[in-house]
């Protein structure tokens, strides 16, 4: 009796974790737009030289200290709460900025 008790526990033990993925799916990316800048030619080639260095793209350099700007610049944050109330930036979220129509 006992040994059909524990085999049933194992069973159910076995289908919870059945729900279980192994390998978790990857985050899903933000949906990506293209901007243009003109920049000195010194700009662009240190941020060639920095995508280089940390082995990924310029993009994502970009991206990344944007962010860093966006989340330090604390004047910055204060002018951009007194903003969101026109509806054009709604919030920051993920360290991008979020726009609605």
């Amino acid at each position: 009796m006992q040994v059909v008790i524990q085999g049933v526990r194992q069973n159910q033990q076995e289908e919870e974790k059945g729900n279980m993925a192994i390998i978790k799916a990857p985050p899903k990316q933000p949906k990506s737009i293209t901007i243009q800048a003109r920049v000195e030619e010194s700009v662009k080639e240190h941020l060639d030289q920095y995508a280089k260095f940390i082995d990924s793209t310029p993009s994502y350099v970009i991206t990344q200290a944007l962010k860093v700007l966006f989340k330090r610049d604390d004047e910055f944050n204060a002018w951009l709460g007194q903003q969101s109330s026109n509806g054009k930036i709604n919030e920051l979220t993920g360290g991008g900025l979020k726009e609605t129509a």
